[in-house]
């Protein structure tokens, strides 16, 4: 299995930081950034083989490459997404079908958990797409909300969805298992092509309204955050020194 790192995201919402770099490359913890928290955690849970998708400021991550691997003990492969700019990140985790036959732990490039997430969904591994969810924390209109059918899997997944009804907020953690390595990207594709501003969750959302099944880990209480502004950041920062 391979571990999986989005970082092609400009995060305009968090200049002047991302200015010359990524979001993925904002420091969270003295010189320790967000992705330096991902490969931290994929190594610690044996993932050492990691794709990190780049695109806006992807020189900024080359420049780091060596430095990462050495600091954190992984290999990295660059996949560059050539819209990361004008498009949305469907189309992102789409150029990186090639690798989804090798299970992949997929990590959003903004996201900062402790390493326990990955190990909570490694353990929960089956033959579907699994998602991590927060059931616990209070939701609002920004979260990317899951419901769920009767069985316990992924009904629907959006931001346009009222709180009241969600199960949790999916946390931008996935694993992508071989099996469904061919409908996800099919799924994928369909989604980036119809509207190319639509998010990778839309497509999960296609591979369900195709039939297929997408399951759910509960990530317990944990701290953890995406990063899309300053407000963020600063929490971000609360909490990643506790890691």
């Amino acid at each position: 299995m391979l571990g999986m790192v989005l970082a092609a995201g400009a995060g305009r919402r968090l200049r002047p930081y991302t200015d010359t770099v990524p979001k993925a490359l904002v420091p969270v913890d003295g010189d320790t950034t967000i992705l330096d928290i991902s490969l931290r955690n994929f190594a610690a849970i044996g993932l050492t083989e990691v794709v990190v998708v780049v695109g806006y400021r992807a020189e900024a991550v080359e420049e780091r490459k060596a430095d990462l691997e050495r600091r954190h003990g992984v290999r990295l492969t660059l996949v560059y997404n050539d819209h990361a700019e004008d498009w949305n990140n469907a189309y992102s985790l789409w150029t990186a079908r090639e690798y989804f036959t090798e299970g992949v732990l997929l990590i959003n490039g903004d996201t900062v958990t402790p390493a326990g997430v990955g190990a909570t969904l490694l353990a929960a591994r089956g033959p579907e797409l699994l998602l991590a969810v927060d059931s616990q924390k209070p939701l609002g209109d920004e979260e990317m909300k899951v419901t769920l059918d009767a069985s316990g899997h992924m009904e629907h997944i959006t931001k346009l969805m009222d709180p009241a009804v969600a199960a949790g907020e999916y946390i931008g953690a996935t694993v992508i298992e071989p099996t469904v390595a061919d409908r996800l990207t099919e799924a994928l594709e369909a989604t980036w092509r119809g509207d190319p501003q639509l998010y990778y969750e839309d497509g999960y959302q296609e591979l369900v309204n195709r039939g297929g099944k997408v399951a759910v880990a509960p990530i317990g209480s944990v701290d953890w955050v995406e990063v899309d502004d300053h407000d963020d950041l600063a929490k971000a920062r609360e909490i990643a020194c506790r890691y």
